[in-house]
């Protein structure tokens, strides 16, 4: 019984039934949509509903195999065959007239032929997985662990990939500033078009560009168009487009300078309640080589709280494919007015996961909370 029980535990990871269910449910979910999007399920007219159905079957069959290489294609093909013919039994007589049978399980060979094809594909996953789990670490160091310790505030922030890694990025460090000033403070977030392992490619190369550029202490529109020019070089004709929202904040002044490159409205709510967005800047990185950008100036006093997020949080969505919204989000700023920023991102979070429920996360989660001392 102990062995028994060193085995299921072995299995599952010490998982329960529920857990696993649930777990099984999201993946099934996930795979039906992958090979769904190569169906198309529409009915056309004077066709019947028997062959309707044999086509759509058809679709996905084909959607499954061409995932396949082509030797495994063969392969599944012979397997499928074998376990569909009925197994057979020969006999015959010999010289001296003895009957003698031969038995051939056709089901048996083509379970192993399944096996053997599973066992490639779980080999390419893990592979896959090891290499994706090294590109999580190594954008993982990309990205800051901690809020940097800056004058008049107070700063949280977090990041959900939707997959192993992530198309969104987030920043706040030091730089020189414009105009030989004192040392400004650099605001960054972004959200590269797609998802997976091309978007977070992208992401990196945001990254080393934002890092190289913003070294020079030139305005924030100008280091803005100088990322655009070089986002334009790889965004293949526009369509790897990156939002971004830059800001650069003076401590000594409490000034916020920033550019909204197509990036999801910030939200600044004031001390006593009233709401701005921080909307002005221009279209996203990488659409236009010769885009103009323009900047938006706020000043942050005392209880102001800036909400800077990507569209993973506010179109977050649930089983009823209902989105959490901003509206959400602006109830939650005006309920906790009276909390730090890592307690307000914990409450924001909770109440994300509560409304997303078991629904499987479609985007990339990234959210900067900053409170004005």
């Amino acid at each position: 019984m102990q062995r028994l029980d060193r085995f299921w535990q072995r299995v599952t990871e010490g998982r329960q039934l529920g857990d696993m269910w649930a777990q099984f449910r999201t993946e099934a979910r996930s795979s039906y949509q992958l090979y769904s999007k190569e169906v198309d399920s529409t009915r056309v007219a004077g066709v019947t509903r028997g062959k309707h159905f044999v086509n759509v079957v058809s679709q996905f069959f084909w959607a499954i195999v061409e995932k396949l290489t082509p030797a495994r294609r063969v392969l599944l093909l012979v397997a499928l065959v074998l376990i569909i013919i009925p197994g057979g039994e020969w006999t015959w007589k010999t010289g001296s007239g003895e009957i003698r049978a031969f038995a051939l399980d056709f089901h048996f060979f083509g379970g192993l032929l399944m096996f053997a094809l599973l066992i490639l594909e779980v080999g390419d996953r893990v592979v896959m997985k090891r290499d994706l789990q090294i590109a999580k670490d190594i954008q993982a160091w990309l990205l800051p662990a901690v809020p940097p310790a800056v004058p008049g505030l107070q700063i949280a922030f977090i990041t959900r990939p939707a997959n192993t890694v992530a198309g969104d990025y987030y920043d706040i460090f030091a730089r020189p500033a414009a105009g030989g000033q004192a040392e400004a403070f650099l605001i960054a977030i972004a959200d590269v078009a797609g998802k997976s392992v091309p978007a977070a490619m992208l992401m990196a190369t945001y990254q080393a560009s934002l890092k190289a550029l913003s070294a020079a202490p030139v305005a924030v529109t100008e280091l803005v168009s100088r990322m655009n020019r070089y986002a334009c070089t790889n965004s293949q004709n526009g369509r790897r487009f990156t939002t971004t929202f830059i800001a650069e904040y003076d401590p000594a002044t409490r000034l916020l300078t920033y550019v909204n490159a197509g990036h999801n409205n910030p939200i600044l709510q004031r001390q006593e309640g009233v709401i701005e967005r921080l909307q002005i800047g221009g279209v996203p990185l990488g659409i236009m080589e010769d885009a103009v950008y323009e900047s938006g100036i706020v000043t942050l006093k005392s209880g102001d709280w800036l909400v800077i997020f990507t569209d993973g949080v506010i179109e977050a969505e649930n089983s009823a494919q209902q989105e959490y919204g901003e509206e959400r989000l602006i109830a939650l700023l005006h309920s906790g007015v009276a909390l730090t920023p890592p307690e307000m991102l914990n409450s924001i979070m909770i109440d994300l996961d509560r409304f997303v429920g078991n629904a499987p996360q479609h985007d990339d989660v990234t959210c900067i909370l900053m409170k004005a001392t």
